[in-house]
């Protein structure tokens, strides 16, 4: 594929990143198969091959973006399943993520959608703020109907339960039990402090338990993934700049050996610091980062875990698309739930996204309904005891639809090996 990008452009690393996964893509159709919304829609428009040839288009004569454009990047779930099945090795993530910038900044959204996602943009990333403002969309619910469209479907999607605030995740140093081994950072993240803080609790416990310090920086907050991949470049940077900041006083200090991540998502995101931030004034730094960001699977997967009952239960593994694509991280939890003694079940279409993809669910709900629908009865067919998952979005979507208990994969592994039985799962 032939680009014209000016040489004035080719200077922004932003471009030159583009130019090259633009150059590389070979029209070739390999990716459409993997594609969830072709298979829901059947347009090759929401494909990624044509995605990129609109991409292309769009960038290239810069100005306004047609409507069309929009549309058909706004519906990309940005899963990346695109990358299992590409020949030619398109950076795709950062393809995608440049257009939904250029589109936020060139396109004039109509008041409604502008609305919602700078709704979104204000609370999510903040748990307390998201916790208020749970609770006062309850009072509106009735109203919901009243409402502008989007924010009426959202008001309706917000969750009954949430998790009180806990002194945990203040900044602190929690020691490790023994001999340390590691020294880690743990990124407490955003939605997920306020939707299920025993996801963090479980973290804790189980590195400390096995010879991890473990560290809540002070200053570490919000990854950016969610304004990321809504394409406010300069709110994501911000939160992007404030945890290399943060971490880095700790790299500096006592030192660390990895920033554990529990939360795919942003996993995804803060592995990705180094490119983000290479034109900023924390490049050196934001490099350092995501040289040692990790999964909890990773991390886990280095220590000897001691497994102190053995689970009689059935899992069904739903594999997270942050986590097997944009993280290349495949058979690190399922060994690790194989080796604890849980009977892991793979459903069908396990590259399939479940629809969540941070906001898309909120921002594209009939999409994303089709997808969980799709994903929760190929987990349901397994006949588990439980669904098992690595990220709190997926977790919240498939349990939105499920009666089947949904837990995060470190919880059941702090469960066997000494910590308390997930209260997802009764008695």
């Amino acid at each position: 594929m032939q680009i014209h990008f000016s040489e004035q452009q080719l200077r922004q690393s932003v471009y030159a990143r583009s130019n090259d996964a633009l150059t590389r893509c070979l029209q070739c159709a390999y990716c459409l198969p993997n594609c969830p919304t072709y298979r829901v829609l059947g347009d090759e428009k929401d494909s990624p091959k044509g995605r990129v040839a609109l991409i292309r288009d769009m960038l290239e004569r810069g100005g306004v973006p047609e409507a069309d454009t929009v549309r058909h990047i706004d519906q990309c779930l940005s899963c990346l399943a695109c990358l299992s099945s590409c020949p030619s090795f398109v950076n795709y993530m950062n393809l995608v993520d440049h257009a939904r910038s250029y589109i936020e900044t060139h396109y004039p959204r109509p008041l409604d959608d502008r609305l919602t996602r700078w709704a979104l943009a204000s609370v999510l990333p903040y748990p307390n703020r998201f916790r208020w403002t749970v609770r006062a969309a309850r009072l509106l619910g009735p109203l919901a109907g009243m409402l502008p469209r989007r924010l009426g479907h959202i008001v309706r999607r917000l969750p009954e339960r949430l998790t009180p605030a806990t002194g945990d995740l203040q900044p602190q140093v929690f020691p490790a039990e023994g001999p340390r081994r590691y020294r880690v950072a743990l990124l407490a993240g955003c939605v997920q402090q306020a939707l299920n803080s025993e996801i963090n609790a479980a973290t804790i416990r189980i590195l400390c338990r096995h010879g991890c310090e473990v560290v809540v920086a002070q200053g570490a907050a919000c990854c950016g993934a969610l304004t990321h991949h809504m394409g406010k470049t300069d709110d994501s940077l911000a939160a992007a700049r404030n945890n290399v900041r943060a971490w880095t006083r700790e790299l500096d200090g006592a030192g660390l050996d990895a920033i554990v991540i529990n939360t795919s998502g942003c996993g995804t995101v803060v592995k990705d610091y180094g490119q983000m931030l290479d034109q900023s004034d924390v490049a050196a730094d934001a490099g350092r980062v995501a040289a040692i960001a990790r999964d909890i699977s990773e991390l886990l997967g280095d220590l000897d875990l001691e497994y102190r009952i053995q689970p009689d239960m059935r899992v069904a593994y739903h594999a997270t698309c942050s986590l097997q694509f944009g993280q290349r991280i495949r058979y690190a939890p399922r060994k690790l739930l194989k080796s604890a003694g849980f009977t892991v079940l793979e459903p069908r279409d396990a590259h399939v996204c479940c629809g969540s993809a941070a906001t898309y669910h909120l921002l594209q709900p009939e999409i994303s309904t089709q997808l969980k629908e799709q994903k929760v009865t190929a987990l349901e067919e397994c006949q588990p005891d439980a669904i098992v998952a690595g990220n709190i979005g997926c977790m919240e979507q498939i349990g939105s639809a499920t009666q089947v208990p949904v837990v995060h994969t470190v919880q059941l592994l702090d469960w066997v090996t000494g910590g308390p039985k997930p209260p997802e799962l009764g008695e």
